[in-house]
């Protein structure tokens, strides 16, 4: 009697081609579908479909759903961190530094809502998957470092508060650029204010700016990130 092979059988027992490639049109897909839908909701069929490919390919390359998730936040979280990386806060005087990385960070979320989305599903999950992954939380510190050695730079010229933590810094600048994306639609609806990527990006961006600059103690810091 011959013996019978499942597709997911067959399919490990041979090595698929191009394996960067499918594993990157894998990752692509299934950002979009986690973005859209959430963890829960999300199809590895619907993923499977976006790529033309199968479940078990996918199996084959992640292992499980979870292993896929927890993959496509890690690379939307290095991207970002990557970007941040690209500024260079160190080759710049405090307060330049702190305007960029507001400037930047507000922009990056209104250019990348799937980022957004990803944290706010990940946020209604309780964080539930991403307590699994050490990963993760060792890829997100690196910003936070660049902020300290920032703020300590801006303390000894006399420009910053002695109270201020970087990670609280840190939070304030994406909870203030996250607003304009997550609350887009209600935010835009109550008040008749266009948000997201549109109506007066530019001002908006600058009173994040000047929120933060303010905050950290230097009025004469606020004014001064106008004029540029």
């Amino acid at each position: 009697m011959a013996l019978q092979f499942s597709p997911d059988r067959t399919l490990a027992m041979r090595k698929p081609k191009s394996p960067e490639a499918n594993r990157a049109r894998i990752l692509a897909a299934a950002t979009t579908e986690f973005a859209e839908r959430g963890y829960d909701a999300a199809s590895m069929d619907a993923i499977a479909g976006r790529t033309n490919t199968t479940r078990a390919l996918i199996n084959y390359y992640f292992g499980s759903k979870e292993k896929l998730y927890l993959s496509v936040l890690q690379q939307a979280y290095a991207e970002i961190r990557e970007a941040e990386n690209e500024l260079r806060l160190d080759d710049l005087a405090p307060l330049e530094a702190i305007r960029r990385i507001v400037e930047f960070t507000y922009d990056y979320y209104v250019a990348h809502e799937y980022f957004v989305r990803l944290v706010v599903s990940e946020n209604q999950a309780k964080g539930t998957h991403m307590k699994r992954s050490p990963a993760l939380r060792r890829l997100n510190r690196p910003i936070v470092e660049r902020l300290s050695a920032v703020i300590e730079r801006g303390r000894a010229a006399g420009l910053f508060r002695s109270d201020i933590e970087p990670l609280d810094v840190h939070m304030a600048i994406a909870a203030l650029g996250m607003f304009n994306v997550t609350n887009q639609f209600t935010f835009g609806t109550i008040f008749q204010r266009e948000m997201g990527a549109k109506g007066d990006v530019a001002h908006r961006r600058q009173v994040v700016v000047d929120i933060v600059l303010t905050w950290l103690g230097s009025t004469r810091a606020a004014a001064r990130s106008r004029a540029h």
